[in-house]
């Protein structure tokens, strides 16, 4: 008997963590996002400029391609400010490898969660859940005039 409620209380506890799983899709603005003041509190200083994939910009040296993929603690906030959040955070992270590699901007950026293309020339993709959020984005470093 007892070995019979130990498979029954596995089972529900399986199929319940399921059942509380959400990976809700969140569009937002990058340049709603770049022109905030989050952005400048977090160390985004405009020394690296962003370019959606659509968005014209005119390239003089390509200098390679990268993907920062970054997860925040999504409880207890707004789909949007965990969205937001991340998305600073894989920024960052993106601007951080442009200058080690002299470029003054990643262009081309596509949302890239679970390696799921998504071009916008005015929005990146997050996905928020009930415990983290998270941003993909896939770009390459470039010198811009």
């Amino acid at each position: 008997m007892r070995r019979f409620s130990l498979v029954v209380t596995a089972t529900l506890l399986a199929f319940s963590s399921s059942a509380f799983a959400r990976d809700t899709r969140v569009e937002q603005s990058l340049a709603d996002l770049l022109s905030s003041q989050e952005a400048r509190d977090v160390g985004i200083d405009g020394s690296v400029r962003f370019y959606l994939a659509g968005q014209p910009v005119t390239v003089l040296e390509r200098l390679g391609q990268d993907v920062s993929n970054r997860k925040t603690n999504a409880a207890n906030k707004s789909d949007e400010k965990a969205c937001r959040w991340v998305a600073l955070s894989t920024l960052l992270a993106l601007q951080d490898g442009a200058k080690a590699r002299g470029a003054n901007a990643v262009v081309d950026i596509v949302s890239f969660y679970k390696s799921n293309e998504f071009r916008s020339a005015t929005n990146y993709e997050c996905y928020a859940g009930a415990i983290l959020a998270g941003v993909a984005l896939k770009g390459t470093y470039a010198k811009v005039p």
